[in-house]
């Protein structure tokens, strides 16, 4: 088949069946959850909160697990499986020899990658018999999947948004409303956690880290509730795997393969998605250059590659990551889906490894943005501000290919949309 062609589609037939794990495949053995020297076992708490399935497939060593039919039924049903599309009229703008495709994860019904691990993580929470599901949220994006996989499980969902990006991405905020979420900014009065730094600051920003603590002591408070996680933790991974396996077998319907693979990083959970069935093959041998697009106001993997907590309250176990340090504090950004202390254990293990490059782009998100506009007039989807460091960073490979008349093919992920977002670039672009 041509690689001329726009885009390429797969039918619901040729869909992956099962979630490629990688842990077996990895260079060494992921260094597992551990407790802080002092104080309770959070390792010992993990199945008073969350879910055992999703446990489970957290330490799993099988190299593929199966997609429930229940679970592929609502794949399908939220629009999977996604276009790969070559992004021909940016190509001729930038005139580039090089290849430039993105894989289309706007394309859900809360317009990103998120509903993946969302609608999984509801699947089982119902299967296990809970009522209610609560969790954190930074853009908002986690936050809108899991409140529509729960609706459409028919669980209630409590959600803890980053007070800096719940003020002013009210939109979302009532989309989370319509699928029946309570939704909370975080830090609040609902939690001791919340309640501390509201007295040290009643106006706190909030940032990731808390937003989990908040999540997780709602969880335990509660016998009804469990908690779901958006990014981070292996199984998560896992669930997005749907994206690099789909996008794996579109280049082949294509006749390609890419010699790059790009998508941003915040926590890890797009990224791992989209480029973890090709770091599969990377292990084996296959040469492919690896790059995480982060901002500078949280290049976690350009920081330590030690044992810190995931959160800010320190009530979940200790990880093995490239960290900040998790009482870091952080500005608030547009694309605030990437502003997280740490990155995921996997991702930062294959770092390690010298698999995966990463860039921080500027804090003030002009540079990424110019770029997303860019994009935008030539290719016409509107990407989130996340997703337009993974377009900003496709963009610079495929202006250095044109620089040293290399004709690779470019690989990124477009991990949602940013109709709820245009405050963000109308600010950050000047377009009043």
């Amino acid at each position: 088949m041509s690689s001329k062609r726009s885009g390429v589609s797969l039918t619901e037939d040729e869909m992956p069946r099962k979630w490629y794990n990688i842990l077996p495949d990895l260079p060494e053995e992921l260094p597992k959850p551990k407790d802080p020297e002092e104080g309770e076992s959070r390792v010992e708490m993990l199945p008073k909160v969350m879910i055992n399935e999703c446990l489970g497939q957290e330490f799993s060593e099988a190299r593929w697990i199966d997609i429930p039919d229940e679970i592929m039924d609502l794949f399908i049903q939220a629009g999977r499986p996604r276009q790969l599309f070559r992004a021909k009229r940016l190509e001729q703008v930038l005139k580039t020899p090089a290849k430039l495709y993105y894989k289309a994860e706007f394309y859900s019904p809360t317009g990103s990658h998120k509903v993946n691990t969302a609608l999984a993580q509801a699947y089982y929470a119902k299967k296990a018999g809970f009522e209610r599901l609560t969790t954190e949220t930074g853009a908002g994006q986690w936050g809108t999947a899991l409140a529509y996989a729960a609706s459409l499980a028919g669980l209630e969902t409590k959600i803890f948004w980053v007070r800096a990006v719940h003020d002013w991405k009210v939109a979302r905020k009532n989309f989370m409303r319509l699928y029946g979420g309570d939704v909370r900014a975080s830090p609040s009065n609902s939690t001791k956690v919340g309640r501390e730094l509201l007295k040290e600051n009643s106006n706190h920003p909030g940032s990731l880290g808390i937003a989990v603590s908040e999540g997780m002591e709602d969880a335990l408070d509660d016998p009804q509730a469990v908690y779901c996680l958006g990014s981070v933790l292996n199984h998560v991974l896992l669930h997005q795997t749907i994206i690099g396996l789909e996008t794996k077998k579109q280049f082949e319907k294509l006749d390609e393969y890419p010699d790059m693979v790009i998508s941003c990083l915040g926590g890890g959970s797009n990224f791992g998605g989209f480029a973890i069935p090709f770091l599969g093959d990377a292990i084996k041998g296959k040469k492919i250059h690896f790059i995480a697009a982060q901002t500078d106001v949280s290049p976690n993997l350009q920081g330590e590659y030690r044992y810190d907590f995931a959160d800010h309250g320190e009530l979940t176990p200790m990880l093995k990551m490239y960290t900040l340090g998790h009482k870091t504090e952080m500005k608030p950004i547009m694309g605030d889906g990437l502003r997280y202390h740490a990155a995921a254990p996997i991702i930062s293990l294959l770092r390690k490894h010298g698999y995966i490059d990463t860039i921080a782009y500027p804090a003030d998100e002009k540079y990424v943005f110019d770029k997303a506009r860019t994009f935008i007039q030539s290719e016409g989807f509107l990407p989130a501000p996340e997703s337009a460091f993974s377009v900003a960073c496709a963009i610079d490979q495929a202006i250095e290919c044109k620089r040293r008349n290399e004709e690779k093919v470019i690989a990124f992920n477009i991990s949602g949309h940013g109709f709820m977002d245009m405050e963000g670039y109308t600010e950050v672009l000047g377009l009043q």
